[in-house]
């Protein structure tokens, strides 16, 4: 594969006629904007001031042999220039996520210590262009629409035809494969991983998406649709983060040490190492495995919500583990024995030593809690597995 990338630079009126137009989109797993107003004047400013403001990265992405022009970095600025062009800006308040963001439940899951007060809302530009193709057209229709506020940034037509704004435009040529979808992938998911290393910020299930979202079949794997009714108080259980410490394992089932080594302060980037090993070369067996766990635990009746990542570990990490990498069915008959001993090791990691101090609830993201929860996990549904 031969990829080109192309550089040049834009007017702010011309990068408008593009989202008028729809020849550039964004990706579906960008779905919260976060500027502010204020944001918005700043960027303006700075056009204004012919200051320094980064390029646009726009990548063409083949989807079922039609192509599109994604936006791979810039969504904040492009659409801080679209509503600085129409002079309106979304109302915080009637866009704001109706519930706290999603989120993957985390080690440290304390309630009280995990309010999530994300500061985004539930909006893209494309609903803007639900009204319409044009300013006059887009005004007209939302002119009686309380969802959105009129702002005056004192501009004057010629910022928009006399400002530029650079761009980086990648277009992978991709040989004659019977696999151009996966291809695809591959190459982008280096895109990604590059782009987010220069720092660009994205949510840390954006991120992940970003890696695999040109593959249905990975979706469901890395992020299955079941997972979200399975939950602590800080979040939904986070298949991917089983998957990679189960992986590891699997490798070296002896060296439960050492899982995640060199990776404690950022275990983040040890989950998108193995979404990035995944993709260039899926299992497909694991793959189709991810129903059989639904149906498990379906079976089991375990139930959907847990006091800790303590307990959904020890729920969780020996069913994936057996299901996934070895397809292997449980005794059911023995069900009600599998859970008690599941309880009764939950109990034992209250107290961790003889002054009664909980460290594994204190400090449940040392690397070496984390392990010893693993192992135990697999070892208890060792003898219910066949």
């Amino acid at each position: 594969m031969e990829n080109r990338v192309y550089y040049g630079e834009y007017t702010l009126k011309h990068w408008i006629d593009l989202i008028l137009k729809k020849n550039i989109v964004l990706p579906e797993y960008q779905r919260f904007f976060v500027w502010k107003e204020d944001d918005t004047r700043k960027l303006i400013e700075t056009f204004k001031n012919k200051g320094f403001v980064p390029s646009i990265i726009i990548g063409s992405i083949d989807i079922d042999g039609n192509s599109k022009n994604i936006i791979l970095d810039g969504q904040q600025r492009l659409t801080s220039i679209f509503l600085a062009y129409l002079g309106l800006f979304p109302d915080r308040d009637k866009f704001k996520l109706k519930k706290k963001l999603e989120k993957f439940a985390e080690e440290n899951d304390f309630e009280e210590e995990n309010e999530y007060y994300e500061d985004v809302i539930n909006w893209r530009f494309d609903r803007l262009l639900e009204y319409g193709s044009t300013k006059a057209k887009i005004l007209e229709e939302t002119s009686s629409i309380s969802e959105y506020k009129k702002i005056d940034l004192n501009l004057l037509e010629k910022i928009f035809s006399e400002t530029y704004l650079g761009f980086s435009y990648i277009v992978p040529k991709i040989e004659d494969s019977n696999d151009k979808k996966k291809e695809q992938q591959k190459f982008y998911s280096t895109v990604f991983r590059h782009i987010n290393s220069q720092g660009i910020n994205l949510l840390p299930q954006e991120s992940r998406e970003a890696l695999y979202y040109l593959n249905d079949d990975l979706k469901e794997y890395f992020n299955p649709n079941f997972c979200k009714n399975i939950t602590t108080p800080s979040g939904k259980l986070d298949f991917t983060r089983y998957l990679s410490l189960l992986s590891q394992f699997n490798e070296d089932p002896g060296n439960v040490n050492k899982i995640a080594y060199g990776y404690a302060r950022n275990m983040e980037s040890y989950y998108e190492d193995y979404i990035n090993k995944f993709v260039e070369n899926p299992v497909e067996i694991q793959i189709a495995n991810v129903a059989l766990v639904k149906e498990k635990i379906k079976k089991l009746k375990f139930d959907s919500k847990y006091d800790s990542i303590i307990d959904m570990d020890i729920y969780f990490f020996g069913l994936i583990y057996h299901v996934i990498f070895f397809g292997k069915e449980i005794d059911f008959e023995k069900r009600d024995e599998l859970k008690t001993e599941l309880k009764n090791k939950i109990e034992e990691y209250k107290y961790l030593d003889n002054k009664k101090i909980n460290y594994q609830r204190r400090n449940p993201n040392a690397l070496k809690y984390l392990r010893t929860r693993i192992g135990d996990s697999i070892t208890i549904y060792e003898r219910f597995v066949k």
